[in-house]
């Protein structure tokens, strides 16, 4: 019988220490998760690939604007100040830069 209780309470302390051991990850997962997940991020806009992709796209979108009718013009571009709202202008070419600011003042002047 003491053989048994032993066998059981064994078994019962590894259940606990897997219990222990899950709820610590998860603790440190719930801690540390955003810190890592906002370190990863702030490394992926810092690679040459997602600037020059960001330039890329914000070009093609200016020569798409270029060419719009002017009924289009306008949704043209609230999708370029979106995408151009959280990038680091200073990394733009002078002349994307100075087109991305000319929407913006003018959807300020339209206001």
């Amino acid at each position: 019988m003491r053989a048994v209780s032993i066998v059981v309470g064994a078994i019962l302390a590894v259940f606990a220490l897997v219990w222990i051991g899950q709820g610590n990850d998860f603790f440190l997962y719930k801690v540390f998760a955003p810190a890592y997940e906002q370190v990863r991020r702030e490394t992926f806009e810092q690679t040459k690939s997602y600037n020059q992709g960001m330039i890329q796209e914000l070009q093609n979108m200016q020569f798409e604007y270029a060419k719009a009718a002017p009924e289009q013009k306008d949704a043209l571009a609230s999708i370029i100040l979106h995408r151009a709202a959280d990038y680091d202008m200073d990394k733009l070419p002078p002349d994307l830069r100075q087109f991305v600011q000319q929407l913006r003042r003018e959807r300020v002047e339209a206001r």
